[in-house]
């Protein structure tokens, strides 16, 4: 895997990024729903079997996209497809100790985002190195997300739903998830599209527009489609035990990852399956 660095949520979460954001908002957004509306579900098509060719993830913190759509994009990439991974922080306040150096925590979490990687498939991981915990919606991120996307080209691109602040369970939505979901909606409509936003990524640096066909927002409320991850589940799995700072009890967390999906899945009459709310843009 090509890593480049250019320049994380779920127990309850805390006040900091910990891998108990991530666990937090993973649990809350299975896109479960009773018994008697499966079969609807599955007539009405929510079964989602498009692979993207060229996906990209954009994410908060290293470990999001693990506790996020990993299994869907490790079958994805199994199937042919080409992935990006953008964290816009390196998670430098992840931690339950105020006497931790925050850069070798970012260090550390880099690594260990590097190595979920590689057992997802990404081509590649960047990271934007805004600051943990304090990230902004502002022109300088949507300019460094658009570059990657006029670079990449993805005909898909994930992230949060970054319409949830307070899930339906009662779980608040981090504040660096919103706030790296907005940048990336803010990047791929308009601007990406827009040849005269940041017109320099044109003229200096030859990046043309570039139109994103497919939004796939996860962590959602209003999932509208399932897609089966039965054959990738182990996948996220192993990459979600990547991140051994975050992860304490690994075996747990197994447990609860493996029953979400199976929840999702018995959505769409599959063993395991992730949600989404899949926008489709003109």
């Amino acid at each position: 895997m090509n890593d480049e660095i250019r320049d994380r949520p779920p127990s309850r979460p805390t006040d900091t990024d910990t891998g108990a954001e991530s666990e937090a908002a993973a649990a809350t957004a299975t896109g479960t729903a009773p018994a008697a509306s499966i079969a609807s579900l599955e007539a009405a098509g929510l079964a989602h079997d498009r692979r993207p060719e060229r996906v990209m993830v954009i994410v908060a913190h290293p470990d999001d996209a693990d506790f996020g759509p990993a299994a869907t994009i490790a079958g994805w990439v199994r199937g042919g497809s080409a992935a990006h991974l953008v964290c816009c922080t390196s998670g430098d306040a992840g931690g339950e100790d105020p006497h931790v150096d925050p850069l070798e925590l970012a260090r550390l979490r880099e690594r260990e985002q590097r190595a979920a990687a590689e057992i997802v498939g990404y081509q590649r991981v960047t990271f934007l190195h805004r600051p943990d915990g304090a990230l902004q919606n502002d022109l300088a991120l949507r300019e460094q997300l658009v570059r990657l996307i006029r670079t990449f080209r993805p005909d898909a691109v994930l992230t949060m739903d970054p319409t949830v602040l307070i899930h339906d369970d009662g779980y608040v939505q981090h504040t660096d998830h919103r706030a790296a979901a907005m940048a990336a909606l803010d990047a791929v409509y308009p601007a990406a599209r827009n040849p005269m936003a940041f017109p320099h990524l044109a003229i200096d640096e030859g990046l043309d527009k570039h139109l994103v066909r497919w939004l796939y927002l996860f962590w959602t409320d209003k999932a509208n489609a399932w897609v089966d991850t039965t054959a990738s589940l182990d996948a996220r799995v192993a990459a979600l035990r990547a991140h051994q700072s975050q992860i304490k009890e690994p075996e747990s967390l197994e447990a609860r990852v493996r029953e979400w999906a199976r929840e999702a899945g018995t959505l769409i009459g599959t063993e395991a399956a992730e949600a989404f709310r899949i926008v489709e843009l003109p």
